[in-house]
């Protein structure tokens, strides 16, 4: 009897965050790395830096709103190119089996994990394959002209031209600052891959340990520095299968789970055990046609695929009409959207026709990787495969579907080794930019993002021009003119603008869903 009064007691007298829960998390698929430097994909960011790091710009969890993060204030200068950034203090990296910090996070950290990506004879530049598709294909490296601490808590930042994406481009996952120190003790051990393999951050999750594809265990880091929930133990559960994600998340081994199937959905709703969350996506599904092999460096043959593929087809059986037919880049949502831009139609005769005045009238043999993992804008890249396979066949394009488990998939289209390939994009800091540079630019071939691997100078400028102007009006005009060229042009089958769901158990709170594609789980609690 007294230790039901004291329990009693205790559940009046403490309030129910601090009884601390373990949180299983439905994942779709493996990281292909723990140091969001070296990742565009949500898969990773999700497993890194949206849990293990911390950047010094950061966005409001549920917003594209720029809030402090490990900078708690910063200036601009008057010619928009010379930034400072206080560094808050007090600020404590993991304390792991692997590695035990003996300072707080300082300026050092900040211009390591710059300087990492951005100098090429930096020790730890080339690590791991030293791609940095992010900071390399938003051209980062030049847009920084000099990096220094100004002392042990304030960075300098001085940019070669106004910069207008800058301090949102700071806040994205790449731009995550890792630990100078513990860079210190790999190199001295000659461990230095090991940094992207067992990651220390400020976040509110240390890593523990990694089963591949199956399993990430992290715990939290009782030393952090910001507001969290009650979850002590965070289990990344690699569930590729969306379906079973959901059975998972009815039978409770699972508590939240990502990208739901389509076709469960509306049973999910109906679920009064579950809660599902949607939200229009800041996202682009595509087919990738890559220009450097033939016969896609052709420019009748892109417009012939383009006129091919049935996408209204697509958006009834693969994303069960949560999806609007896309026909640029970027999403409606974003500023800048030009929507005179006349889509290509379904039109099977004009891609004949098309295709017989580029010389193939009879067709040709291809290949089209199928995506892996169900993502936000490609539910079901299997399926949708087989759907453009059989729209290809009536024109005469036999069409090999080819796939690979996802870390794979990235690694192998970086270097451009696919024909064509489904890809698509969610964006990252709710730019323009992000989606024209990052995707078509030219420095985006090199760094393995511009899944086309097409370059145009025209386009190219105007994407420049709309960087270094703050004017928005102005930078409109530059972005509406790309768009035309992009379409034109036809590197891409623009596919679908997807929503978004998220389904979790009903005792799950504090998730807000993010409007950039990655599960953010610092402040779940778990009632």
């Amino acid at each position: 009897m007294k230790t039901i009064v004291l329990l009693s007691l205790l559940k009046i007298l403490l309030p129910a965050q601090s009884f601390a829960k373990s949180f299983v998390y439905c994942s779709e698929g493996s990281p292909s790395s723990f140091n969001p430097q070296l990742v565009t994909d949500g898969t990773s960011i999700t497993a890194s830096s949206a849990n293990i790091y911390n950047r010094l710009v950061e966005f409001a969890p549920g917003s594209t709103k720029l809030i402090p993060g490990l900078a708690t204030s910063w200036t601009i200068s008057k010619d928009k190119k010379v930034y400072v950034f206080n560094l808050r203090s007090g600020v404590k990296f993991h304390t792991t089996k692997y590695f035990t910090p003996t300072r707080d996070l300082n300026a050092d950290d900040v211009i390591f994990s710059v300087e990492r990506q951005r100098n090429k004879n930096h020790p730890f530049h080339n690590v791991n394959g030293g791609k940095y598709e992010y900071f390399d294909g938003m051209e980062m490296g030049t847009a920084i002209a000099d990096i220094k601490a100004l002392d042990p808590m304030k960075v300098q930042i001085t940019l070669a031209q106004p910069d207008a994406t800058f301090l949102a481009n700071m806040a994205m996952s790449f731009m995550s600052v890792l630990s100078a120190e513990y860079g210190t003790k790999l190199a001295a051990a000659n461990k230095k891959e090991e940094m992207d393999k067992m990651p220390v951050g400020t976040g509110a999750y240390m890593f523990v340990s990694y089963q591949k594809d199956s399993v990430i265990r992290y715990e939290e880091h009782k030393g952090y520095w910001g507001k969290k929930g009650n979850v002590d133990k965070l289990i990344f559960a690699i569930t590729p299968d969306a379906n079973v994600r959901t059975q998972k998340l009815k039978t409770g081994e699972c508590q939240l789970a990502t990208d739901p199937a389509p076709a469960d959905i509306p049973e999910m709703k109906k679920n009064p055990k579950l809660t599902v969350m949607d939200d229009s996506g800041l996202n682009i599904g595509f087919l990738a046609m890559n220009v450097t092999k033939k016969p896609f460096d052709n420019l009748l043959v892109r417009q012939a695929i383009s006129h091919a593929l049935d996408k209204k087809t697509y958006i009834n059986a693969i994303y069960m009409g949560n999806a609007t037919i896309a026909k640029n880049i970027i999403p409606p949502t974003i500023w800048s959207y030009n929507n005179s831009v006349k889509d290509y139609d379904y039109n099977v005769e004009e891609a004949k026709a098309l295709l017989k005045k580029a010389g193939f009238p009879n067709g040709f043999e291809t290949e089209l990787w199928t995506l892996p993992v169900a993502r936000p804008y490609n539910p079901n890249g299997k399926k949708m495969g087989e759907l453009m396979q059989a729209d290809l066949a009536k024109i005469g394009v036999k069409v090999k579907l080819i796939s690979y488990d996802w870390p794979t998939y990235l690694e192998k289209s970086k270097t451009g080794q696919h024909q064509m390939i489904q890809m698509g994009w969610t964006g990252d800091n709710g730019d323009p930019d992000n989606f024209f540079g990052v995707l078509l630019g030219c420095a985006a071939i090199k760094s393995g993002s511009n899944y086309p691997r097409w370059c145009d100078q025209k386009f190219n400028k105007l994407i420049d021009d709309a960087k270094t102007t703050t004017d928005v009006a102005a930078r409109t005009k530059f972005y509406m003119a790309a768009q035309v060229i992009a379409h034109d042009q036809a590197p891409v089958v623009n596919i679908a603008h997807s929503r978004t769901f998220k389904a979790m158990a009903k005792n799950i709170k504090g998730y807000k869903l993010d409007p950039l594609g990655q599960d953010y789980l610092t402040n779940i609690v778990v009632e």
